[in-house]
C-alpha cells in the first residue's frame, strides 16, 4: 500500500487564472547549495504548512527557488510605475516569482512569493540575484511592523544560495520567500491601462475588489467605491507608518498595494531624532520620500491609479474624472483623521478638541526643535505620569521648555478626569519600547553577513514584543550614539 505524499504548499492560483496579459511563466534558477537561513515558524503556522517539511532539502530547495513545488504555477509579475516621478512603462517581477496563493488556517488567501530567484524577461539587464544581507533586512523590518501592528508582508524565509554575487564586492547570494496578501500594485493598473486598456483593466479591477475590497462589489458604481476603499486604506496605512516614525524610502507606484499593505522594504527605515526632513535613502536626493512628505506622496500615487480606472468609472472621461478627483480629495481628510486618533491615544487623551490638537501641535515642534528621538519620547511622557520625571528631562536639551508643555498636558488629562497611571498604562500599550533602531539592524545584518546569526534571532526576539519593556534590552531601545555617523539605506540590488 502506498500513502500519498502531502504537498507542501495547498496552492491556488487565481492570479494566473484569471490576469493574462498580466505575467510570464518563468521558473527560478538553479543555485549551487542552497541552506536555511531563517525560518518564520510563526508565519507558516498561519498558513498550515509544517514547518519541519520546510526545513527538509525539498523544502528549502522549494524556498530558494530551485524546485517547482506541486501545484505552484510560477510566474513573474508585470507591471508599470513612477519612479521618483518618472514614468517606467514596463517593470516587472525581474528578480522574483509569484509561486501560487495559499489559503490560511484563517482562510484568508495570501501570495507566496520569492525575491532573488533569477533574471526573469523583465530584469533589464540586471543579474537577477539578491544578496544575505537585505533579503534579511526585509525579513526584520516586516516582522517588526508585524508586531507594531501595522499592514505588512512578512518572511516567511530567506535562504542563503551558497553562490556569490557581484555589486560593489562579492556578497553571499540570498533569497527571500515572502508572503503578501496580494502583490497588485497601483503599478499593475498602470500596466494593464498602457498593455490592455479598459478590458484589462476591468478584469483586474474585479479581481482585486474579490480578493480585497468585496464590500465595493454590491456599490451603485462599484469601480468608484474600489478606488475609495483603496485609498481609504492608504490614508490609514500612511498614518500608522507616520505614528512609529516609519519611513518606507521608495514610495514608487509599483510599491504601492492595493491591499493596504506594506510591501517592498527597500531603503527603509525608523525614525531616531524627530525632523520630518528624514530621508535615509542614499538615491533619494531631493527628499521627495522623506518622513514627512509620504502623505502627500500617497494621493499622488493614488491619482495614478485614478487615471487607470477612469473608463470603468463613467463613460465620460468629465464625468469620470470629477467622480475620482471628487472622491481623491477626501485623502487629506481620511489621513488627518487616522494621524489625530493615533496621536491622541498615543497622548493618553479620551476627547479631540482644538486644545488637545495644539498640545500635540506643540509637542512635535518642541521635539524637533530639541532634536529629540521620536520613540523614547512617548515612553518617557508615561514614565513622567508615574512620577518619574528624571527619563522624560533626559531626553531634552533645555527641559524647562518640556517641563512647561508638561504642565499643560497634565491639565488636559485632569480636565477629561484621566487617572494618570491607567494614561501611562494605556499609552504604554500604543506606544512601542523597541523598534527595529538601525544600528542594531545593520549590526544584525553585518553578523549574519558574516556567519554569525546569533545577533539577528536576538534582535527578532526583541521586536516581536515592541510594547513591552524589558530588563536587560535597555540596549534595543537607546537610539545610536552621538557619534555615530548619519544613517544610509540602499535598495538592496
Amino acid at each position: 500500500m502506498s500513502v500519498a505524499t502531502r504537498p507542501l504548499f495547498a496552492f491556488d492560483n487565481s492570479f494566473v487564472r484569471e490576469l493574462d496579459g498580466l505575467y510570464v511563466p518563468w521558473q527560478g534558477a538553479a543555485v549551487p547549495a542552497p541552506r536555511l537561513l531563517a525560518l518564520n515558524e510563526q508565519l507558516a503556522a498561519e498558513l498550515g504548512v509544517d514547518a519541519g517539511a520546510l526545513r527538509a532539502e525539498a523544502g528549502v530547495g522549494v524556498l530558494a527557488g530551485a524546485v517547482v513545488p506541486d501545484g505552484a504555477a510560477p510566474v513573474a509579475q508585470a507591471y508599470a510605475g513612477h519612479q521618483f516621478g518618472s514614468y517606467s512603462p514596463r517593470l516587472g517581477d525581474g528578480r522574483a516569482l509569484l509561486l501560487g496563493e495559499i489559503l490560511d488556517t484563517r482562510g484568508r488567501r495570501r501570495d507566496l512569493h520569492l525575491k532573488g530567484s533569477g533574471r526573469t524577461p523583465f530584469a533589464r539587464g540586471a543579474d537577477g540575484k539578491a544578496v544575505v544581507g537585505p533579503m534579511l533586512r526585509e525579513y526584520v523590518i516586516g516582522e517588526a511592523m508585524h508586531a507594531l501592528g501595522i499592514p505588512t508582508s512578512r518572511a516567511l524565509a530567506v535562504v542563503a544560495t551558497g553562490e556569490a554575487v557581484m555589486r560593489e564586492t562579492a556578497l553571499p547570494g540570498a533569497v527571500l520567500a515572502r508572503v503578501a496578501a496580494s502583490h497588485i500594485r497601483v503599478g499593475t493598473f498602470q500596466y494593464a491601462a498602457m498593455t490592455g486598456g479598459p478590458e484589462l483593466v476591468r478584469r483586474l479591477a474585479d479581481h482585486a475588489i474579490r480578493r480585497h475590497h468585496p464590500h465595493a462589489a454590491a456599490a451603485e458604481n462599484p469601480y468608484l467605491a474600489f478606488y475609495e476603499s483603496v485609498i481609504d486604506a492608504q490614508a490609514a496605512l500612511v498614518a500608522q507608518w507616520m505614528l512609529v516614525g516609519f519611513v518606507h524610502g521608495v514610495m514608487n507606484t509599483d510599491n504601492m498595494a492595493i491591499s493596504g499593505e506594506t510591501i517592498d522594504y527597500g531603503p527603509c527605515a525608523f525614525m531616531d531624532t524627530f525632523d520630518p526632513a528624514t530621508v535615509f535613502s542614499l538615491i533619494d536626493y531631493a527628499g521627495r520620500y522623506a518622513y514627512g512628505n509620504q502623505p502627500h506622496i500617497a494621493p499622488w500615487n493614488l491619482a495614478r491609479l485614478a487615471e487607470a480606472l477612469l473608463a470603468l468609472i463613467d463613460e465620460d472621461t468629465d464625468t469620470a474624472i470629477a467622480a475620482a478627483t471628487e472622491t481623491l480629495q477626501t485623502f487629506p481628510e481620511r489621513f488627518g483623521r487616522y494621524w489625530s486618533a493615533g496621536m491622541h491615544a498615543k497622548l493618553g487623551f479620551t476627547r479631540a478638541d482644538e486644545l488637545t490638537g495644539t498640545l500635540i501641535d506643540d509637542l512635535l515642534t518642541l521635539l524637533r526643535t530639541q532634536a529629540v528621538d521620536y520613540t523614547s519620547s512617548f515612553r518617557g511622557l508615561s514614565t513622567w505620569l508615574r512620577d518619574d520625571r528624571a527619563r522624560a528631562h533626559a531626553l531634552f536639551t533645555e527641559p524647562s521648555a518640556f517641563d512647561a508643555w508638561a504642565s499643560r498636558w497634565r491639565e488636559q488629562l485632569a480636565h477629561e478626569r484621566s487617572d494618570p497611571r491607567q494614561v501611562a498604562s494605556a499609552m504604554d500599550r500604543v506606544n512601542p519600547v523597541y523598534i527595529a533602531r538601525n544600528h542594531r539592524v545593520e549590526e544584525a545584518l553585518a553578523a549574519a553577513t558574516a556567519g554569525d546569526l546569533e545577533p539577528l534571532h536576538r534582535l527578532l526576539d526583541v521586536l516581536a514584543a515592541p510594547f513591552d519593556e524589558r530588563p536587560g534590552l535597555e540596549p534595543y531601545a537607546a537610539p545610536a550614539p552621538p557619534s555615530a555617523a548619519a544613517y544610509r539605506t540602499f535598495c538592496g540590488t
